[in-house]
């Protein structure tokens, strides 16, 4: 079996609660892997946006229009034989279920980390839309991947470079293969 994630994946998305370090973790995983990288907040449309900043959840509804988006994006980039690493909060499976639409050459890893440590991150993050107050009920919403999503899941409860370390391993690639595979887009 080919190990080597560029022939056998085009997408990534990088999923877990605000706070988490979807956007860093993604950034940084997007240069080891030599892909392009791509926030999901950015597909959010404004009435969204406004929402969360009012301190107002999001609603299955309100999500639907911004995960087909995303979901879109990722035909694209696929389609094009291109490569990308999305940061998107995918929460629940149905959310997931969206993005993946069934595809085969689409991989979730799930950033885990507990209601504490995140709540600290959030306490001392600035300028982001996304209110530390909501934090809880993005942990009710969370639906965590199962094995049948096929996810690496890692936890965030290490330096940005461990974390993904520990995604090229658990994606099949050793150090040195994730650095020989940057520029195979």
């Amino acid at each position: 079996m080919d190990n080597d994630i560029s022939r056998t994946s085009c997408a990534l998305v990088v999923m877990g609660v605000s706070g988490s370090g979807k956007s860093t973790i993604g950034e940084k995983l997007a240069q080891r892997l030599g892909w392009s990288f791509e926030d999901g907040d950015k597909f959010h449309p404004l009435s969204n946006v406004a929402k969360m900043r009012a301190g107002q959840p999001l609603t299955d509804e309100d999500r639907w229009p911004w995960l087909q988006a995303i979901a879109k994006e990722i035909d694209r980039v696929c389609e094009a034989g291109e490569h990308v690493v999305i940061a998107c909060s995918a929460l629940k499976r149905a959310y997931r279920d969206i993005l993946v639409h069934g595809r085969h050459d689409v991989r979730i890893s799930y950033l885990k980390g507990t209601q504490d440590l995140i709540a600290s991150r959030l306490a001392s993050r600035k300028g982001h839309f996304m209110p530390p107050g909501l934090l809880a009920s993005q942990f009710k919403t969370l639906e965590p991947p199962d094995a049948s999503e096929n996810p690496v899941t890692v936890s965030i409860d290490a330096p940005v470079e461990t974390i993904v370390d520990d995604i090229v391993r658990q994606l099949g690639l050793g150090p040195e293969r994730g650095a020989n595979s940057r520029n195979r887009s």
